[in-house]
């Protein structure tokens, strides 16, 4: 399982296709590089989206996501199925 943290941001830009996650049980970059191309997935109530994993975020073992359409705000803070 995962945990969505926020979108993938700069200073005065957003990607809303793109999040930042956090993966139980990974606490460095070189076990983040694990998981790339894992595909996840965030189920609402009537649908789903999905991503896949492209590559790590930082040296504390999160990633970056990258999803077929935008993220709605609902979803931070969300856990998400990893496959």
């Amino acid at each position: 399982m995962a945990k969505l943290l926020s979108y993938r941001r700069g200073r005065k830009t957003q990607k809303m296709n793109q999040a930042i996650a956090s993966i139980e049980k990974v606490d460095s970059r070189e076990a983040a590089k694990k998981f790339i191309g894992k595909k996840v997935e965030i189920a609402f109530s009537k649908s789903s989206i999905k991503g896949i994993i492209v590559k790590p975020h930082g040296g504390k073992g999160r990633v970056v996501i990258r999803f077929r359409r935008g993220l709605p705000g609902q979803a931070m803070n969300k856990e998400i199925k990893l496959s």
